[in-house]
């Protein structure tokens, strides 16, 4: 779906326009090949230079092409199906902004509900604000993955099978994310150098604060991600430990059972034993059974296998 934006620095809100016009935002949502076979024409474009903009595992870059500039990013999204990040692709031309993203994006329903000053003629400042906001996204979610894990670390006493599962998915995720961040600092580093993109001298100290906030979210991560191999360590420390006693419990119970067990067993059998013919003879091999029985536990006991 294509949806085209208007906005003035002096006016409140982007306002939507039915054709496009200069400076104007072009912005496209849950993108198919229609969309991007219009988005190509009215640029001038190939549709194989746009075409990346469907791939949702596309990796963050920077490409010119003719006087266009496309960059290709990526934002956090909660989705299911094992991916936590999706493509969000930029292209600069000489008259429109435009924006393209393979599904529904909250990022862009943010950047218009917050109301920037910001006008999409102002080319650079307004790709340095959404490359803002997709840093910032970053690290509030990394953030609240930090908090979840700590959360964690709190109950190391009671582990249980969902604990690992949930662990394993924040690392999941932080992995993802560090797989995008990564060559998203190769595609700032390259913005920053002037060389896609007219920027004043304002622009390029806006962004080199945001390439040095792109670079502490991917530090931020890497900690993280150490966070949470060593708690998982702990876990597995704490599990073996769990298993180690209860193989020595049931080892212990065994033995203390089947003490009893061969001693019935041998008067159970057909042959002449001592104390057979006596008419106390169950209870002195009852007594004997508890005697030992109770020996094996104190034994056990002292040993810490009970």
């Amino acid at each position: 779906m294509i949806t085209i934006y208007d906005k003035t620095e002096n006016d409140e809100e982007f306002k939507k326009i039915e054709t496009p016009q200069d400076g104007c935002w072009i912005h496209v949502e849950d993108a198919t090949t229609n969309d991007i076979n219009q988005i190509s024409t009215l640029v001038g474009l190939e549709y194989t230079d746009v075409y990346d903009a469907l791939d949702r595992y596309e990796i963050p870059r920077v490409e010119r092409v003719d006087e266009k500039v496309l960059i290709f990013t990526r934002h956090p999204v909660e989705q299911e199906g094992g991916l936590y990040t999706t493509t969000f692709t930029i292209i600069l031309t000489k008259n429109y902004f435009i924006t393209i993203c393979p599904q529904k994006s909250k990022l862009v329903e943010n950047f218009i509900s917050q109301k920037p000053k910001l006008s999409p003629s102002q080319k650079s400042k307004f790709l340095i604000y959404i490359l803002l906001k997709i840093t910032q996204e970053y690290t509030l979610q990394i953030k609240k993955i930090r908090t979840n894990v700590l959360k964690q670390e709190k109950k190391m006493a009671y582990v249980d099978s969902r604990d690992i599962t949930a662990l394993t998915l924040h690392e999941e995720i932080l992995n993802q994310y560090l797989s995008s961040l990564a060559p998203m600092r190769g595609v700032l580093e390259s913005i920053t150098s002037g060389r896609y993109t007219f920027l004043y001298e304002k622009d390029q100290d806006l962004l080199e604060d945001l390439l040095n906030a792109s670079m502490q979210s991917e530090d931020l991560c890497t900690i993280n991600l150490r966070s949470i191999r060593s708690l998982r360590d702990s876990y597995q420390i704490i599990f073996t430990n769990q298993l180690n006693k209860t193989i020595k419990l049931l080892t212990a119970l065994t033995i203390i059972l089947s003490i009893p067990t061969m001693i019935a067993s041998l008067y159970g059998m057909n042959v002449d034993l001592p104390g057979a013919k006596s008419a106390h003879a169950f209870g002195l091999i009852m007594l004997c059974i508890i005697f030992v029985s109770f020996v094996s536990l104190i034994i056990f006991q002292r040993k810490k296998w009970l």
